[in-house]
């Protein structure tokens, strides 16, 4: 039998274990955080679950970590100590790597200690067996949950745990001037696709307002169409590079092959959201990317996901559904236009 931690984010964890049963077969779960936290438990060997995992990732799934030894927790230094023992222990896998430590906590765990001290005192034992403590990039990750009465220890790799952050948690900086939180959806999506947002060179911007996925494709050298009858910021107002047309998105259209790129925001229901996509999919380039929010309105989010990528796919090839990090009752669409 083999254990894992996986988060999802909060209210969403009954979906990710609905995914997982079809994926896991014979799988068992258990909840730690209600709706955010639970620990699979699966027949099948670390590695050949984990993989499984990969190819064909829940779209609810933020984070997974393999348990390779749960420690009952003191409460005392003896916890530091039988961490610290777990890396001395398993010196192959960690010498001569960058490792990073991530440490989550559940809340009332009596694990004493601070993430920041624990964290000291594992980089220390890393440095002694050769290993190089890392922030970013590392090579391998040595991930611990503090749960109630356990210290749950796995090591993988950020392509095993599917992301290279505590828990799944990615975090970006607000910058100074920076329009909208919903910025950070599509640079989360940019790293958690692989896209090269700046290999394209026009993109059309469809319920576009205030403008927060606007301003980064500009960061990014792009010419935007931006269509919304709501008003884009001000520091938008003028861009030689930005066209807003303040109408609805059902409402204009574009010459065929206008555009290399689709982005989509709009906070409508998916139904009336997929016809808006597929109303502007003849002004896109064959090949041409698309991404798009799907807002789940609705008590049964896995079928509205399916229904509407059914609809998308009239003129799309869906890459990737994913709930982001900062996805909140949404799921985020990768989509690849056939231009049939």
């Amino acid at each position: 039998m083999t254990r894992f931690v996986c988060t999802s984010n909060h209210g969403f964890a009954p979906y990710a274990v609905e995914e997982l049963r079809r994926l896991i077969p014979g799988a068992s779960f258990r909840m730690i955080e209600p709706g955010a936290v639970f620990e699979l438990t699966a027949d099948g060997g670390r590695d050949e679950v984990l993989a499984r995992i990969r190819r064909d990732e829940p779209i609810f799934l933020r984070h997974i970590q393999p348990v390779d030894l749960a420690l009952p927790i003191a409460g005392g230094p003896e916890d530091l100590g039988a961490l610290a023992g777990f890396v001395r222990g398993r010196s192959g896998r960690f010498a001569g790597r960058r490792t990073a430590v991530h440490i989550r906590r559940r809340e009332g765990t009596p694990f004493p200690y601070a993430v920041s001290e624990a964290k000291a005192a594992l980089d220390d034992a890393l440095r002694e067996i050769g290993a190089e403590p890392a922030m970013q990039s590392a090579d391998v990750i040595l991930s611990i949950y503090a749960s109630g009465s356990e210290l749950l220890v796995g090591a993988g790799t950020a392509e095993e745990m599917l992301s290279d952050w505590p828990g799944g948690a990615i975090r970006f900086r607000r910058e100074d001037g920076q329009i909208s939180r919903a910025k950070f959806k599509l640079l989360e999506a940019e790293r958690t696709f692989n896209l090269r947002l700046d290999k394209h060179e026009r993109a059309l911007d469809i319920g576009a307002a205030p403008g927060g996925w606007t301003s980064l494709l500009l960061e990014r050298g792009l010419r935007v169409t931006a269509v919304d009858p709501a008003d884009l910021h001000p520091s938008l107002a003028g861009h030689p590079r930005v066209t807003w047309l303040k109408r609805n998105a059902g409402d204009v259209s574009f010459p065929p092959g206008a555009f290399d790129l689709l982005v989509c925001d709009m906070n409508w229901e998916p139904a009336t959201m997929a016809k808006t996509v597929l109303h502007h999919a003849p002004s896109l380039q064959a090949g041409a990317e698309a991404i798009v929010t799907v807002k789940l309105l609705h008590r049964k989010p896995l079928q509205t996901i399916r229904n509407i990528t059914e609809m998308l796919g009239r003129a799309f090839h869906t890459r990737r559904a994913k709930q982001l990090f900062h996805n909140r009752d949404e799921i985020t669409l990768y989509l690849i236009h056939k231009g049939e």
